[in-house]
């Protein structure tokens, strides 16, 4: 498989936006919540990634998406706090991998671009959080994030069930 990953501007994101609206639909349908409820449509995907555009614009926002051939297969974001005092630190959001392509390698090529591209814009510290006890949560650490803590109860299923999240942090090597 032949990997490429690139960043989108505002315009790529229209560009691109089918294989985005694809890619999180059938991530959230296969039970990743990332702040939906399933099942998502394709109104919804597509309300989402058109909402990123004035972050994406402002530059507090990056994301990138990995191609696998002409197919979109994976797609990550870091948003950049804009205070004096957390110039030296990034937010990993919305990591999403097609389910078909998991295990596969498109998750870490990702997150290595993600930190590449944060240090390159001067952080250090990445932060994110992610449903505790499920895949996600053991790919992280196998990454060397670390973990800051448990909010109980922080999302909810699609029946009310609720769910805990975990809290990472990684500091990145210069």
């Amino acid at each position: 498989m032949s990997l490429s990953i690139q960043s989108l501007s505002t315009t790529d994101l229209v560009n691109h936006l089918q294989g985005l609206v694809d890619l999180l639909r059938d991530t959230v349908n296969g039970g990743a919540s990332l702040g939906f409820l399933q099942p998502l449509s394709d109104g919804e995907a597509r309300d989402y990634w058109l909402s990123l555009r004035p972050d994406l614009l402002a530059g507090s926002r990056l994301l990138l998406v990995a191609y696998a051939d002409d197919r979109l297969v994976g797609s990550g974001q870091l948003t950049f706090p804009r205070w004096p005092n957390a110039r030296h630190r990034a937010e990993l959001q919305k990591l999403l991998v097609a389910p078909d392509l998991r295990g596969q390698g498109v998750g870490r090529s990702l997150m290595t671009a993600l930190h590449e591209t944060a240090r390159q814009r001067g952080r250090s510290l990445l932060l994110l959080n992610t449903r505790r006890g499920e895949p996600p949560e053991r790919f992280y650490k196998g990454l060397g994030y670390k973990e800051v803590g448990v909010v109980p109860g922080y999302s909810v299923g699609p029946k009310g069930e609720r769910y805990d999240t975990v809290a990472l942090y990684q500091e990145l090597s210069p």
